[in-house]
């Protein structure tokens, strides 16, 4: 390490800062990826409506209709990992890419529920894949001071993609009068809404094949001097052959990686592993996507007009997009396990506070509504906790999974980690129409289980989750 810090000070100014030009522009791609994650998570709020009229579905099939894409996420990033480790993590982006523009397309075309499932479930394969392969990718090729900062922008690209997707639905809907109207050529509006993502789509196709393989699966493939041109390109000339050397005697301290790395001893899985595991299930307990999948029908539900909650959904975006520059500037300074605890401590108090304002909710006519101050009330704490998430546990689980696994077990580690992060997605997604139908229950029951989990995510992370600040990869212990 010290040689690398000697040669980086003979570096001219003007050659660093191009190789880190270089750098931001090699993540912004691989970022597109999170903002498909984004968009295809998001776009199913405004059309869920459409889904049901369409598909004549109830509540456990409109469920099924908006969760199906999270079976093929689970199956995408179980597969993702190990699939990188043999072909590359670009090789996986692209393919990642493909599959983005058939859903998008296949989706706004379906004319049956299943159809449509079978097209968002090959849209969860490419989102899976991709929740696992860009932050895996740029942490690979990020420099060590600058790594939480650039991994962090994927959660900036998948609060951006959700964000336009609300946006987009909001001026489609309003554009036609209802998601449930004709738009354009004869089509309704909810099928332009998911033919909007075909733009992104395309753009992430053609974009990857301008960057480069990551170099330290070139290492692990026997392409030792294109790894070294790709570091020389983006980090260090001087330094790329010692980078390549550590990168080398990391992985040739054991056996060629492969899934059955992430599995250890009696407890099933590797310590780290199950750190992985329990990041990522918390990440969704919390029900952050609650927020993001049905903030339509959610507020609607609570009397807003079909116009105020598509518009309620696009404030909450923007809100996050900022939340998440607060995560950006402190990642690198204070560290990844600070902002996950003081997150987790504002969830669960906010999320309490939800829960308490719908426990006060009055049913009128068969219509719901907050009574007095209640509605605001509940506006400003579930926006404070968009806030809390997404300036913790939204970027940083996804930097700290893309990071603390040694290199040995990062594709195993990410994809395990990253099935039952899809796993825990689609119950709550699932299960959350069922909650809202069942009498006794509702919104109240439902928010009140979402604020328990984020109060236990506060003593897992106290006692489980590793610093990895300025860590270089080949540090990271398993």
């Amino acid at each position: 390490m010290r040689a690398m810090s000697d040669a980086v000070t003979h570096v001219s100014p003007a050659s660093a800062d191009a190789r880190m030009s270089q750098v931001i522009l090699v993540t912004a791609v691989a970022t597109i990826g999170g903002f498909l994650f984004g968009f295809d998570s998001g776009v199913i709020n405004g059309t869920v409506e459409g889904l049901k009229v369409a598909f004549n579905s109830e509540d456990i099939g409109t469920g099924f209709n908006v969760a199906s894409m999270l079976l093929g996420c689970a199956v995408g990033a179980a597969l993702a990992g190990t699939l990188s480790d043999a072909f590359g993590r670009r090789t996986m982006m692209l393919v990642a890419a493909v599959f983005f523009i058939i859903s998008a397309w296949g989706s706004g075309v379906a004319h049956s529920s299943a159809e449509f499932i079978v097209y968002r479930v090959i849209g969860g394969l490419a989102v899976g894949a991709a929740s696992v392969m860009s932050p895996a990718y740029i942490s690979e090729v990020a420099p060590a001071q600058h790594r939480g900062r650039l991994s962090s922008i994927q959660q900036v690209a998948i609060i951006t993609g959700l964000f336009i997707a609300f946006l987009s639905n909001y001026v489609i809907s309003q554009s036609s009068g209802s998601a449930l109207n004709i738009w354009a050529f004869g089509f309704e509006a909810w099928r332009w809404m998911f033919w909007i993502e075909l733009i992104p789509a395309f753009i992430f196709l053609f974009a990857l094949l301008l960057i480069p393989e990551s170099p330290r699966f070139l290492v692990a493939k026997g392409g030792t001097d294109k790894a070294r041109a790709v570091l020389a390109r983006l980090s260090n000339p001087e330094a790329a052959d010692l980078k390549v050397q550590e990168i080398k005697n990391s992985l040739n301290s054991d056996h060629k990686p492969s899934i059955s790395d992430a599995f250890g001893g009696g407890a099933v899985f590797k310590p780290i592993v199950w750190v992985g595991i329990g990041l990522a299930t918390f990440q969704q307990l919390v029900g952050i996507n609650i927020i993001f999948y049905y903030g339509a029908v959610l507020w609607q539900a609570v009397g807003f007009s079909e116009s105020d909650a598509l518009l309620t959904n696009v404030i909450s975006g923007a809100v996050s997009i900022l939340a998440v520059f607060i995560a950006l500037a402190l990642i690198d300074r204070i560290g990844r396990k600070p902002l996950l605890w003081v997150g987790s401590i504002g969830m669960a108090v906010t999320l309490a506070v939800v829960a308490f304002c719908f426990a006060n909710a009055v049913t009128i006519d068969g219509a719901v509504s907050l009574p007095g101050s209640y509605g605001l009330i509940a506006l400003l704490a579930a926006n404070a906790y968009v806030i809390f998430f997404n300036a913790s546990w939204g970027p940083v689980m996804w930097v700290a999974l893309g990071e603390m696994f040694p290199n040995q077990v990062r594709g195993a580690g990410l994809a395990v980690s990253g099935f039952f992060q899809w796993v825990s997605n689609f119950a709550i997604t699932m299960t959350f129409p069922i909650m809202l139908a069942t009498k006794g229950f509702g919104l109240t029951g439902a928010y009140g289980f979402y604020a328990v989990c984020a109060f236990i995510s506060i003593f897992f992370v106290q006692r489980f989750v590793r610093e990895t600040k300025g860590l270089e990869l080949e540090e990271m212990q398993g």
